[in-house]
């Protein structure tokens, strides 16, 4: 495989010994397009210089009242100001927090209490979604005139960014990164799209901005590799808004999510035009794949990472091809193992872990010491995933809570799900363990199907047993009108799991 950014010739990290984000992004030729604005009524397209401009007059307000190392917070959806928010925090030395437009009251109070943030860089909504909670700075009339604001002279270890988990396993936790962490990004966002910086590439997602894989899987390594990144709202994912987006703006280059890949398959969309379609957050199975050849014209790759470290695996169809099942190969820079009960490395099923050193991953849990040494066993940060190598690829079994122990077999989810979304009548499925006092535990789907399917039980049940092995197929299959999910789209597993705990105790 070529040089990937961020690494030198050798493969190793190519990170300076003084490093600050804001420098990473906005030093590029001035006059080239930064952002593809399509947040308003019409489309702006803002260059580099201007986005400098936005970004140091921010900076210089954020320096009449923050020090270096301060939180401060972004409330903002995808927009220009966005980037500009966090780039002037970073530029100051001080720690971005970002925050998502749809968090309640106690979602939004829970991190700026967790953080000690004071200050809230916003617009008129978010104002409105803060009350009390923090002091709103509106950015669009926030910024002091003035010249260019000065780098802090920060280094790869200083804190920068200050991400909350999903929360899918537990309460959110603050996983603080470094100025490192963009670089970390760099060579796992330029392999899962077939090598991102060719002539006339330009990149989006509908993943919103207040996320790592937003934020970092594409609007800041696309400032920094000089790759325009399109800017639009979507406050609900629609099918037809999408694929105009992608027209309207030429994108050629898109992340989407799994959750926004089904809806487009159930609306039996097609999308002409693309150079590259990346997915991660949770694993596609092989019909998913072969849709999507189908409905883009291109390979779907497969990334994997947490916000805790991210972009360490990923596949690359310019580079190799797809394994069915499989998420990719270790991105260069990234030390991937599966460890066994002893904690060493093995081909075998283990838990997925990453090395220490890796540039993308944290520092460590905001004001949680136990909680991170709880992370690391040894010179290996433990993901919380089951996987197993095949022929160099990593194949995702599970989260280590999610793998369902029945009749002594441990059978992991994705597999029984991406089976169940093969039928033509369901739209999005949830697979759990249900207690059981002969088996230990039963597999329980939950499924949702298309508007005016008809599917029922039995024909699901087949489904799976004749395409699977016979012990994994769903013993119950309960019929929701929707599933529990993340902010994020991932399926809340632990919330079915409670029902179907409720559901053996007669409680539902």
């Amino acid at each position: 495989m070529q040089q990937l950014a961020g690494l030198d010739a050798s493969g190793e990290w190519n990170i300076p010994d003084r490093l600050n984000m804001a420098r990473q992004c906005l030093e590029q030729d001035g006059a080239r397009t930064a952002v593809i604005d399509l947040s308003g009524d019409r489309r702006a397209d803002v260059t580099f210089d201007t986005l400098t401009t936005m970004t140091d007059g921010l900076a210089r307000a954020l320096q009449t009242r923050i020090d270096r190392g301060d939180r401060v917070g972004v409330l903002l959806s995808q927009s220009p100001w966005c980037l500009a928010a966090h780039l002037a925090i970073w530029k100051i030395g001080a720690i971005s927090v970002p925050l998502f437009k749809l968090f309640k009251r106690a979602a939004l109070s829970s991190r700026i209490e967790d953080a000690g943030v004071g200050i809230v860089l916003t617009d008129d909504e978010g104002a409105v979604l803060l009350g009390d909670l923090a002091e709103p700075w509106l950015v669009e009339t926030a910024g002091v005139a003035g010249g260019d604001v000065p780098y802090a002279d920060t280094g790869p270890e200083d804190p920068a960014v200050l991400i909350y988990t999903s929360g899918t396993t537990g309460t959110p936790k603050g996983a603080l990164h470094g100025h490192r962490v963009l670089t970390g990004h760099l060579p796992g966002v330029v392999m899962s799209h077939d090598h991102l910086g060719q002539r006339g590439d330009c990149l989006w997602t509908p993943a919103d901005w207040a996320w790592i894989g937003g934020l970092f899987d594409v609007a800041m390594p696309g400032l920094a590799l000089g790759v325009p990144v399109v800017a639009a709202r979507m406050a609900k994912f629609d099918t037809d808004v999408c694929a105009d987006i992608i027209a309207r703006a030429k994108v050629r280059n898109v992340f989407l999510p799994p959750t926004a890949l089904r809806m487009l398959r159930a609306a039996d969309a097609r999308i002409s035009g693309l150079r590259s379609v990346a997915s991660g957050g949770e694993p596609l199975g092989a019909e998913m794949l072969d849709w999507g050849r189908e409905a883009f014209g291109v390979e779907i790759n497969e990334f994997y990472g947490q916000t805790e470290c991210n972009m360490v695996a990923s596949s690359c169809g310019a580079a190799f091809p797809a394994q069915p099942g499989c998420i990719g190969k270790p991105v260069p820079g990234h030390e991937l193992a599966t460890l066994d009960e002893s904690g060493s490395p093995s081909q075998g099923e283990g838990d997925v872990a990453v090395r220490r050193g890796s540039a993308s991953m944290m520092l460590r849990y905001w004001n949680r010491i136990d909680e991170t040494a709880e992370k690391f066993r040894g010179d290996w940060m433990i993901t919380g995933d089951r996987g197993i190598w095949e022929d160099g690829y990593l194949r995702f079994v599970g989260r280590e809570d999610d793998v369902i122990t029945s009749s002594g077999y441990r059978i992991g989810p994705a597999e029984i799900e991406d089976c169940l979304l093969t039928h033509a009548d369901v739209a999005t499925c949830g697979v759990v363990g249900k207690p059981d006092p002969l088996r230990t535990e039963i597999v329980k789907a939950y499924v949702v199907l298309k508007p005016g399917a008809t599917a029922d039980a039995e024909t699901l049940q087949n489904w799976v047993r004749q395409r699977l092995a016979s012990y994994s197929y769903p013993r119950e299959i309960a019929f929701l009108d929707a599933l529990p999910m993340t902010v994020t789209g991932k399926v809340i597993r632990k919330e079915l799991k409670a029902r179907a705990r409720a559901e053996l105790e007669g409680q539902t």
